[in-house]
């Protein structure tokens, strides 16, 4: 806890300076506090993405991520009732700006999905999805977008399947407890976290304002983008050997 001694000069002046820094120190502490959340989700992103990196049977991701768009991750969608019912939970997407291959972000985003596509008896299931058109990430870039409308998308193949040709908006890969498929994406709601995004940026940004235009930047967050970037540059040489 932080704590001020304020002396009295007589004249006031010690009580305002006093004050002004303590004001000072409060605002910094609130902001830092505040990105608490925001970043925990950055870093929970990111395990996600390097677990999905590293799974043998994740090829189609890997190869395809030199030519992703942007890349949208949910570390943890939590299920509401059995079965049926809803599933909701945070969401970070990375944009890859095209002349220099590198990606920008997080954009901070909420999901709301259909339950019905988890396998029966599973409640939590994390999600990396390859935005593989301008349209899929112009769908992202709106305060509200809804999954199969706004933008198509399909189930990302896994193991055996991993040289299909997938023509779409968007493709998902789920895993809920190690097993692939727990979660249907399709006619999932995402809406901007706006409440996150000011916590994190310090100032109310729109998506355009951080993965196109970069007018915002959080050093935090320079690891998981440098290490996207990586990865992209390196499945692309491998690719071309």
């Amino acid at each position: 806890m932080l704590s001020t001694r304020i002396i009295s000069t007589g004249t006031g002046r010690g009580w305002i300076a006093a004050l002004a820094v303590a004001s000072s120190l409060a605002f910094v502490s609130g902001h830092v506090s505040a990105q608490t959340d925001q970043q925990e989700l950055v870093n929970r992103a990111e395990t996600t993405f390097n677990t999905f990196l590293r799974d043998p049977d994740m090829t189609w991701l890997q190869r395809h991520l030199p030519d992703a768009k942007g890349v949208l991750i949910a570390p943890q969608i939590v299920k509401a009732g059995f079965i049926f019912g809803g599933a909701g939970g945070r969401a970070v997407l990375f944009a890859r700006d095209a002349a220099t291959g590198r990606f920008t972000g997080p954009a901070f985003y909420d999901i709301a999905a259909a339950s019905v596509g988890f396998q029966a008896g599973v409640s939590v299931s994390e999600t990396v999805t390859l935005i593989m058109t301008e349209k899929g990430l112009n769908s992202l870039l709106a305060s509200t977008a809804k999954i199969g409308g706004d933008a198509s998308i399909a189930a990302g193949p896994v193991g055996s399947g991993a040289n299909a040709d997938i023509t779409t908006d968007l493709v998902a890969f789920s895993r809920a407890k190690g097993l692939y498929g727990g979660l249907n994406l399709e006619g999932s709601v995402i809406h901007v976290s706006d409440t996150f995004n000011r916590a994190y940026y310090g100032s109310a940004v729109l998506p355009p304002d951080i993965l196109i235009n970069a007018s915002v930047h959080n050093p935090q967050s320079e690891h998981f983008a440098d290490a996207l970037s990586r990865e992209a540059s390196r499945q692309r040489t491998s690719s071309m050997r």
